[in-house]
């Protein structure tokens, strides 16, 4: 087994998304297996960082050893595309997509087709590529000319113990008695926490009550623009934007369901997170999340639909009974969902046939994990 790897990722790893929050327990994983885990920060501004902070970081990952194995953060790696392709010989370079950067929603037509040129460039020079989703898999593929033998999908684990939550014939009400409609996403326009706004006025003669968790910081444009959509639509006092959480497990534990508008999804391990509390979902059909959501567990709608959202809520909040079906569904979901240690293990036996393999780059072939759900 592979003994030691570089890993490197930009910004800081403690920000608190989803993609962050995957390196961190792939790290702790990959050590848990044994593996020496050398950090390598690329620093501020990525996808778009400035010429002197990419020059830094590409010094950074250069002064690597000869044949190290050093897995990048997508983030990054979809930019450092001239860095890349010069060091594809001497290093053995491996990507971790989360989702491609040309998806992230309000991207002018200029910048996604230069994004998707480098990271096509970029991609080109890696031995294997390690991607969150199946979805996200078969888009590499398609639309980046990406080996499938070279793709390892390695879906986001969750952890033993975190549920099911209470028993599907219970209420699932949070104090003061209102149901609890819990969303978790840093306040991007991905996200699509303005299409959510617009659903919650649809419903707003019922009782309940809106918490989002997530980061208002880092794009403040967009938590701007929500607080006054709140004021606009008079929902003050119904919907709280609480910012980041260290862990919003209780939160988990008392919603009466989860719901995320996002308009794309690399894969969403805050759908994982909410079936593994036994929580039905309500989402979009968007990117990778109807792999992580199956029918049974959730209802999902067309993006950027308030009216199609609005009325799921509406159903589940007046339905008891479909309530209680998804309710069993998605305990039943999030007991079939991968463990972590799972997860580090197929990025290890990823790396390690990237260690052993040729010295050449574009040899080293992985198979792809054809359906994360079976597996586990």
């Amino acid at each position: 087994m592979i003994t030691s790897v570089a890993f490197a990722w930009p910004g800081d790893l403690q920000t608190r998304t989803g993609g962050y929050g995957y390196d961190r327990r792939l790290i702790a994983g990959l050590e848990d297996l044994g593996i020496e885990v050398e950090g390598v920060p690329l620093g501020p501004g990525f996808p778009d960082p400035a010429p002197e902070d990419l020059a830094r970081a590409e010094a950074r990952l250069s002064q690597l050893s000869d044949g190290t194995v050093v897995l990048i953060d997508g983030l990054a790696f979809g930019v450092l595309d001239a860095w890349a392709q010069r060091e594809a010989n001497r290093l053995r370079i491996v990507a971790l997509v989360h989702h491609p950067l040309a998806l992230e929603t309000g991207l002018d037509p200029a910048r996604v087709a230069a994004l998707r040129q480098s990271e096509t460039a970029a991609l080109s020079a890696a031995r294997a590529v390690i991607v969150t989703s199946p979805g996200t898999a078969r888009g590499l593929v398609e639309g980046y000319g990406v080996p499938q033998a070279l793709i390892t999908v390695a879906v986001p684990g969750t952890d033993p113990g975190t549920g099911p939550g209470p028993d599907p014939g219970e209420p699932r009400l949070a104090a003061p008695g209102d149901p609890l409609l819990l969303t978790i996403g840093t306040l991007t326009p991905r996200k699509g926490h303005d299409v959510l706004l617009k659903a919650l006025k649809r419903i707003e003669d019922l009782a309940w009550r809106s918490v989002i968790v997530g980061s208002r910081t880092l794009h403040p444009q967009t938590t701007d623009a929500l607080e006054a959509q709140i004021g606009r639509l008079g929902l003050q006092g119904r919907v709280e934007l609480v910012g980041e959480m260290e862990d919003p497990a209780q939160l988990l534990r008392q919603a009466h369901l989860f719901v995320l508008a996002s308009r794309y999804e690399g894969y969403g391990m805050v759908f994982a997170e909410a079936l593994a509390h036994g929580l039905p979902v309500v989402a979009c059909q968007a990117g990778a999340v109807p792999d992580v959501v199956p029918p049974e567990a959730g209802m999902l709608v067309p993006v950027d639909d308030d009216a199609e959202l609005g009325r799921a809520l509406r159903r589940l909040l007046e339905d008891t009974a479909a309530h209680r079906r998804l309710t069993t569904g998605a305990r039943v979901a999030g007991a079939l969902l991968p463990r972590w240690d799972e997860t580090a293990r197929l990025v290890a036996d990823c790396l390690h046939q990237v260690a052993i393999g040729s010295d050449t780059a574009y040899d080293g072939a992985l198979s792809v994990d054809p359906d994360a759900r079976e597996r586990a």
